[in-house]
This record gives structure tokens, sequence and C-alpha cells, in this order.
């Protein structure tokens, strides 16, 4: 099986050389190449609209233009690992998915919170309702799912995930359709960290269609793998964003 795993980057960055990885600079349009990237303005793209769908352009890339079975998606600074914290290798990739149909990174618990209060308390929640809006319109047959997801206390984040070309044909073909109509409904807004919300709203979208498969398809295998970011996550300040967002109604207005 031949797979490729996109590492969408914005700046050049010490990246894996396994066969498996290709190097992508995402929201490339307009900007210089970095060397040894692909870039995601190459062939059918949406480039252009990084700067509010974020690693997406990079998966939309690799959905319409990578010859492969099966295409991932990890970032420059967090990588699929193995049981020792190391980067997957080619042929410990080549085995994942000779086993599953789609990889997915190790679950992220809220513990005190669901999908839905989380980004409700921290960004607006108005985006996930009019997530469900579309989905009760355009693919109402998710809409369990996506009532089940909006209450979880735990997600895969990241946009992480490896599928084999089927899966990822399906999804892609969903995602980016409802994610287009929320555009046309919200539209572009006026800062920069908030205008990414179409990338964060697809975290949670892909809870939604992965929960609709593995309820309505027996033959799908998932995989949980765990993850790694390569640079320091300051989680004390990190948390106190949170609980500040949460009780007290401050939104975040950066990342952490």
């Amino acid at each position: 099986m031949k797979t490729k795993i996109i590492i969408a980057m914005h700046k050049p960055y010490n990246v894996p050389t396994e066969e498996v990885y290709q190097p992508l600079h995402v929201g490339a349009s307009g900007k210089e190449t970095i060397t040894g990237a692909r870039r995601d303005d190459e062939g059918e793209n949406i480039s252009q609209k990084n700067p509010y769908y974020c690693e997406l352009t990079g998966l939309y890339w690799a959905w319409k233009n990578l010859d492969a079975d099966a295409i991932g998606l990890v970032h420059y600074r967090r990588y699929f690992v193995n049981e020792n914290k190391e980067t997957l290798s080619s042929k410990e990739v080549e085995k994942l998915m000779d086993g599953c149909d789609v990889a997915v990174p190790a679950k992220r618990r809220y513990y005190i919170e669901s999908l839905y209060s989380h980004y409700a308390h921290t960004l607006d929640g108005e985006h996930l309702d009019k997530a469900r809006e579309i989905i009760s319109r355009q693919y109402p047959e998710y809409l369990h799912a996506c009532d089940e997801v909006y209450k979880r206390t735990w997600g895969y984040m990241f946009n992480m995930c490896i599928m084999r070309r089927e899966y990822l044909d399906g999804y892609c073909t969903w995602l980016f359709d409802i994610l287009s109509q929320l555009e046309k409904e919200i539209g572009i807004l006026d800062d920069a960290f908030s205008a990414r919300l179409y990338g964060r709203v697809s975290e949670i979208l892909f809870d939604v269609w992965l929960l609709y498969k593995q309820e309505n398809d027996s033959a799908i295998r998932v995989t949980e793998v765990r993850t790694r970011h390569l640079e320091h996550v300051n989680w004390l300040k990190k948390g106190g964003a949170f609980l500040v967002a949460k009780f007290f109604g401050k939104k975040y207005k950066k990342s952490f």
C-alpha cells in the first residue's frame, strides 16, 4: 500500500525525511517556496483560504493532487509516534495501515467540559450551532452523531489522521461541502485569530463524520495512535486561560 503523509508547515523547519512524509507549505499562495517542501497552491487547491481553514488547505491539496492508497496529515511540530515516542517510520506507517482504515490521534480529554461547552466558553458556540443547522439540512442522517459528539468530553483533535483513499474521499467531500456553506453564512471575521474558525470547527466535525461511519459501516477499522508535540507547551498558562474563559467569560484572543 502506498501511503503519503503531508507535513503541514508555514515556515522552514527540521522535518522527517522518511519516504512516507511529504513536507507541504500550506498557505503558500503569494509566498516564497520553503526549500524541500511542495506548495499547496499547485494543482487543484484552496491555498488562499489558509488564513481561515488552517492546515485544511493542505488536506484539500493532498486529496486532490496526491496519488496514494492512503493519505495522512501531521504538523511540522506534531507527529504520530511509536511506543518510544519516536516519529513513525515508513515501515511503521505501512504496518499500521495494513491493519486499519483510519488512524487517529489518541483522545484529548476535557473532563469537566463537553466539546461543545469548551468551544462555546473559549470561542463562539454559534459556529457549532450553524454547523449543526447545515448538517440538519444537507446531511440529516449525521444529526444524531453530531449531537452525540457535541456532548462528548473527549475528541480526536488537531485535524491529524491517516485514511485509506476511499474514506478520505468520502470525508473530504462531506467536510468541505459543510465548510463552504458555513463560510457563506458566517463570512470572514475581522481579526486573524477569530478568522481561523473553519479549521477549529473541522476538528469537531471530523469526530461527527467518524462516529457516523463507525455506527453505519461495520467494516471500518479505526486505530488510535500516540502523538508528540516537539516544542514545549505551557499547560499552566493554557489551563489558566481556559478557567478564565469558563468562569469569567473572557474568550480566547490568541493561541496558547
